[in-house]
């Protein structure tokens, strides 16, 4: 580490002693906000009262701007009869082209003059008929904040509403929903969730597959979204991949803690505005420890994007993402302190993901385009579990007791209409179809009878299900812009699904009112469906000695989204927001009998329930909150971010008795701050520190029957105290400090981080668990001090 350090020292001297002007190319494309169609003759600008440089767009509305110097630059956009746009904050590197994808609204006032600044708009989803409880986010925002790790649903934890129960998974909980309630889409069809190490049912994971390198602005919503949104109660991550650099090639090579090691190249493709963009990583955190474990992790992913350029057919995108992951636990290597095994088990974990997909993009007359994308998806999961029995004793002996092995493959076609009808009036009208095909087995015999009297535990087949099911999803959408000042979104979902043979219809509506340049009140409803997850869909129950799946025939969980917002700017980089929200829930899938159980409790671990059959829908529950954001965007050499979350979530199981949710934390509070200083005599370098701290109250959970634990030899709850107690608060502080260089004789740039998460390395409580070696309940802590770091040398 020492010799390290000096050689960055000598490296950042170097560097920032040069004095040459050094440039770099603005580039990118100007379209139409609703229509989506190219701008052909904007302007775009240069913000320098020094001098005047700037470009106009073509046929295709694409413009290049070279000569721009190193830094953090402002950018005028104009266009007759549309608002004019300031993009600011544009980081303008030695090693690397920028490439801006800019989209301009047409005024319905003509005679009216409507600036919008960029950095006001990040609080507003790509997506223009999401208007409420949505924002976007991108590369630089994944990796800007300290403790992120360069995940993207790590960021997202950082927004108002939104909290991450466990720093060893990055599961997220929107407005006290489960993390089985959240969406993901890759370019705009459904996937299972991105992640390594990701199970069965779940949607989060220890390790994001997703690379940030390759993402364009992307949307986050968190409630009442617009109705091409289906098959989801909590909240959606609608992710693009960026296009790779159509005129040059270029060349990028990071390092990382957690997304290991890094290659990625971007070029053009053919003579018609063609690309390429495609990142490898391979993980190396087995070299400095995972933090919550003492096994090896490993991992691989890659992702591309190929852009065909324009034909007279249209415009076809391929892409994809694929990743591989395992990892050994051998009992005798770890403590009761490791956050996922045991010491006296042996668990063998390997999974893969992958997705790949066709988008095509058609444009109809200068109003209109068809956009359909064809993808398929696929998801394995491959566990054995292996249990020492009298563990030192003589008469030790190793017995398997448990076997999962799940492949989930997904076709998914995706298609839709859009056209701007005027400047007041959009429509958006599809449909989306998903065929679902499962070969999945699990069978077990953990704490099981052994009542063939054989001297073993009675294997029981969880599940074994080989099959297929569909899920078809039209939709109907339309934005009003009533005024400038007024704007009503209306839309249809409906939902089918071949495993229950149910069909539902759901309203979404949102409406915005402009009241002044500095005031914006939203008013948003939403209805929502979701299949029960799948794990439990699955489960065999033992009928007369055969075995049933007594919970195929569930029905959708339905939830009311209602929300109320507020949006103060407060001048020109600081706006304040506050939203307050209430969420029904109702059919929710509980205990045929008396019990406390609800699938609202599940998905926030790696597995679910086994013994689950025979639910019925009779369960309910409810969210509400209040949500205060903060935002000062990056100006005068600095940013910060306050968010706040004040909720309850509460459930009512069979026994007719409300309980906290595990997800009941009561509040979320995110305080991020950050500092820019340009060094050097060119003050073309920059050192950077930032800071996070997280405080929230703690998790509920259910009391272990010490007594009844140690009579069985394994753990039982008290489940008639079901999430009565309650975790101690949670507290984190993170830091994160570096250096941006940029090379003065080459396209050459270097970026370095260290992020110290857990400065204070705080013992905040895991999980408190029976411990049957010991016989006792232990408490085991999440991670706590972690250094972490990130190269990135771009060429």
């Amino acid at each position: 580490m020492k010799k390290l350090s000096i050689l960055l020292s000598f490296l950042f001297i170097g560097l920032a002693s040069l004095d040459a002007q050094v440039t770099q190319t603005v580039k990118g494309t100007i379209v139409d906000r609703q229509s989506e169609i190219p701008l052909i003759g904007a302007t775009v600008q240069w913000v320098n009262p020094d001098e005047n440089r700037g470009a106009v767009t073509d046929v295709d509305g694409y413009f290049r701007i070279e000569g721009i110097p190193v830094g953090r630059h402002e950018f005028r956009v104009d266009y007759l009869g549309y608002e004019t746009f300031f993009v600011p904050n544009v980081v303008v590197t030695s090693g690397k082209e920028v490439i801006l994808t800019l989209s301009l609204q047409e005024s319905i006032n003509e005679l009216s003059e409507v600036v919008v600044r960029a950095n006001t708009m990040k609080d507003q989803a790509q997506n223009e008929m999401a208007t409420i409880s949505a924002r976007q986010f991108g590369m630089e925002e994944v990796t800007r904040y300290a403790g992120g790790r360069s995940d993207v649903a790590r960021l997202a934890a950082n927004f108002a509403g939104v909290a991450s129960p466990d720093d060893s998974r990055n599961d997220i909980v929107i407005r006290g929903n489960s993390p089985t309630g959240v969406l993901w889409r890759i370019e705009g069809i459904p996937v299972p969730s991105p992640n390594h190490f990701n199970t069965f049912g779940t949607t989060g994971g220890p390790v994001s597959a997703l690379n940030p390198n390759l993402l364009r602005n992307s949307d986050f919503l968190t409630g009442a979204f617009p109705a091409e949104y289906g098959n989801a109660n909590a909240g959606v991550f609608d992710i693009g991949f960026r296009n790779g650099n159509r005129d040059e090639t270029e060349f990028t090579l990071q390092v990382g803690a957690f997304s290991g090691l890094e290659a990625m190249a971007e070029g053009p493709v053919g003579k018609k505005g063609g690309s390429y963009l495609v990142a490898g990583r391979y993980s190396f955190v087995g070299l400095i420890g995972a933090g919550s474990t003492s096994a090896v992790p490993n991992y691989q992913d890659v992702s591309f994007k190929v852009d065909l350029g324009k034909t007279s057919i249209g415009r076809f995108t391929l892409f994809g993402i694929g990743g591989n992951s395992d990892i050994d636990f051998l009992g005798s290597e770890i403590d009761s302190t490791d956050l996922f095994a045991a010491e006296d088990e042996d668990l063998f974990v390997e999974g893969t993901f992958g997705v790949i997909g066709l988008k095509h993009n058609l444009i109809i007359g200068d109003k209109s385009y068809w956009r359909t994308v064809i993808g398929g998806s696929t998801r394995t999961n491959g566990i054995e579990l292996d249990r020492y029995f009298d563990l030192g004793t003589d008469h030790e002996r190793k017995l398997r007791i448990s076997d999962i092995d799940n492949t989930e493959n997904r076709f998914s076609i995706s298609s839709y209409f859009n056209t701007k009808i005027s400047p007041k009036f959009t429509l958006r009208t599809g449909v989306l179809y998903e065929q679902t095909s499962m070969d999945a087995f699990f069978r077990d015999r953990a704490d099981a009878p052994d009542l063939d009297d054989d001297g073993e535990p009675d294997w029981f087949t969880v599940y074994d299900f080989d099959g297929s099911f569909g899920i078809v999803q039209p939709f109907v959408q339309s934005q009003l812009r009533l005024s400038e000042a007024w704007s009503l979104n209306l839309g249809l979902h409906g939902q089918y699904a071949t495993i229950n043979e149910q069909f539902v219809a759901e309203p979404r509506a949102s409406l915005s009112w402009q009241a002044n340049p500095n005031y914006k009140f939203t008013l948003g409803y939403g209805m929502h469906s979701q299949t029960a997850p799948l794990p439990l869909l699955f489960l065999n129950e033992d009928i007369d000695e055969k075995l049933v799946r007594t919970n195929e025939d569930l029905d959708f969980v339905r939830s009311q989204h209602y929300v109320l917002g507020y949006d103060h700017k407060l001048g020109k980089d600081l706006r304040l927001k506050v939203e307050a929200y209430y969420q029904d829930l109702d059919r929710v899938p509980v205990d045929n009998f008396a019990s406390s159980y609800s699938t609202l409790t599940e998905g926030a671990d790696f597995g679910f329930s086994d013994d689950k059959t025979s639910l019925v829908n009779e369960g309910t529950g409810f969210n509400r909150g209040i949500e205060l954001t903060l935002e000062k965007f990056y100006s005068k050499g600095y940013h910060a971010l306050v968010t706040t979350s004040i909720f309850e979530s509460k459930y009512t199981g069979s026994d007719g008795i409300e309980r906290n949710s595990p997800f009941n934390n009561g509040y979320v509070v995110n305080i991020l701050g950050g500092r820019e200083w340009s060094v050097g005599k060119a003050k073309r370098n920059a050192f950077v520190l930032s800071t996070k701290l997280t405080a929230s109250g703690g998790r509920y959970y259910t009391p272990v029957n010490l007594e009844a634990s140690r009579d069985a030899g394994f753990e039982i709850l008290f489940d008639e105290l079901a999430f009565t107690e309650q975790y101690d608060g949670y507290l984190r502080w993170d830091v994160r400090m570096g250096f941006k260089l940029n090379s003065a004789q080459r396209k050459v740039s270097h970026q370095i981080f260290f992020d110290i998460q857990n400065v204070t390395n705080r013992a905040n409580v895991f999980a408190r668990r029976y411990n049957r070696l010991t016989g006792n309940v232990d408490q085991v802590d999440q991670i706590g001090f972690f250094p972490d770091f990130l190269f990135r040398f771009q060429f």
